[in-house]
């Protein structure tokens, strides 16, 4: 086989070097690039978790102010439970109540934080400042009562909800063994804090 002319070898020399530079540059640009979008990346990270953050102290503090106020029922239970009970349960709620006073002919008389109604489920809200053992069990009870003062919906199952600003643990445990759904501020106004897939149970 004949040998390459000096000038073809000399030209197939600097068409490779050519080729090698650009293979560098490339590679020093695809690096460039790469760094540029880890750091937008990070970057975009540090900033959605700054915002998730002030939005959970903003959140906080308003619990806090509608705590102070005795409005959290008004405030924060209301405007959330149209929103709670939806991705909850899957279904609208026709009527949502909040602060009813049911007075029976023999002058006794109840007091409801929040109800809701749909066709074939009633969601019943204890609201209170610190949820404590104690209102998880009182809860049982407001369920019986509510039954007794409202008596065109007692023939529908209720579910427990629960409502504070913050919640220890101990009593999310205990108010999800009892089947109780319970609600505190977080990254929404009040948002569901059992853990996920948790069922409610109907009373």
């Amino acid at each position: 086989m004949p040998k390459p002319l000096p000038a073809t070898q000399e030209h197939v020399y600097r068409l490779e070097e050519s080729i090698d530079r650009f293979v560098a540059d490339v590679g020093v640009e695809f690096n460039k690039l790469y760094n540029l979008q880890t750091r937008n990346e990070a970057e975009m990270r540090a900033y959605k978790e700054e915002n998730r953050a002030e939005r959970r102290e903003m959140n906080r503090k308003w619990g806090d102010l509608a705590n102070k106020l005795g409005t959290m029922v008004e405030d924060l239970v209301y405007p959330s439970l149209p929103r709670v009970l939806q991705e909850t349960f899957g279904q609208d709620f026709d009527s949502i109540f909040a602060r009813v006073r049911v007075r029976q002919p023999d002058g006794w008389m109840k007091e409801f934080d929040a109800y809701a109604i749909c066709e074939d489920l009633a969601a019943l809200n204890s609201t209170k400042a610190t949820l404590r053992s104690a209102d998880v069990d009182r809860l049982v009870d407001d369920i019986a009562a509510f039954r007794e003062f409202v008596p065109a919906q007692a023939h529908l199952p209720v579910v427990g909800i629960l409502a504070t600003p913050s919640v220890h643990e101990s009593v999310l445990n205990y108010a999800e063994r009892m089947g109780f759904l319970v609600l505190a501020v977080g990254d929404q106004v009040l948002e569901v804090k059992n853990r996920a897939g948790f069922v409610p149970k109907r009373w």
